[in-house]
């Protein structure tokens, strides 16, 4: 492989990193608000607002059930308005951000539901605020199941991240196909195949240590 090549693939793997990285700290920003939400809001919890809850569900559900390709061509005018275009890293980040959104916070609601509703009635009991309860019994006690949530959605992102290649959304998918499969480059191919392996494998890992060390369980023993 020429050092040209490796330098695309080094640039694209950036490009890779960068759409990540910002969907999803952005849509972490929105989903796990949104996520810890529809885990209280039902009737009788903490902030019981049952048709606002079945609402917010609705729309979530609606849109992780639309395919990521779908949704990407779908938001086209949509992405031009925020990014200024419809392709580009820039441009990709916009529709993995909307992907990103509802996948984090049906993650996260699944997080906080498992903590020991014990632990809520304790916390009610002694005076402390909904609030209090959310930051100081939920989110603390359900950091290991945040963490392996937030790992499963860069891994899913780095996938996604893949797919808008194949509309010109740069990064690794985008080399891929430019090169390995228009081009008859299968060398390009298993490279971009190895890299995004490799980074898979780097994030599950480290997610799965912090997880581990964030768990009371594991530490207690």
């Amino acid at each position: 492989m020429s050092p040209e090549m490796i330098w695309l693939i080094i640039r694209a793997t950036g490009q890779t990193l960068h759409m990540v990285a910002v969907a999803t700290v952005i849509g972490s920003l929105i989903g796990i608000p949104l996520g810890v939400f529809l885990a209280t809001s039902g009737k009788g919890e903490l902030f019981a607002a049952p048709i606002t809850n079945k609402v917010l569900g609705a729309v979530v559900n609606a849109t992780r059930s639309t395919p990521f390709i779908i949704l990407v061509v779908a938001i086209i005018p949509f992405t031009r308005l925020v990014a200024g275009t419809s392709i580009g890293t820039n441009a990709a980040i916009v529709p993995l951000t909307i992907a990103t959104i509802p996948f984090v916070a049906r993650l996260i609601e699944s997080a906080i539901r498992e903590v020991d509703p014990g632990l809520i009635e304790t916390a009610r009991s002694m005076g402390a605020s909904p609030l209090q309860i959310v930051w100081k019994v939920l989110m603390a006690e359900a950091r290991p199941g945040i963490t392996l949530a937030l790992t499963l959605t860069i891994v899913s992102l780095i996938g996604y991240s893949a797919m808008v290649g194949a509309v010109g959304g740069g990064g690794l998918g985008d080399l891929g196909i430019r090169y390995g499969y228009q081009r008859f480059m299968p060398d390009v191919m298993l490279a971009v195949v190895i890299v995004l392996i490799v980074l898979v494998q780097a994030i599950q890992s480290s997610g799965d240590w912090l997880a581990r060390r964030f768990d009371k369980r594991v530490r207690s023993r």
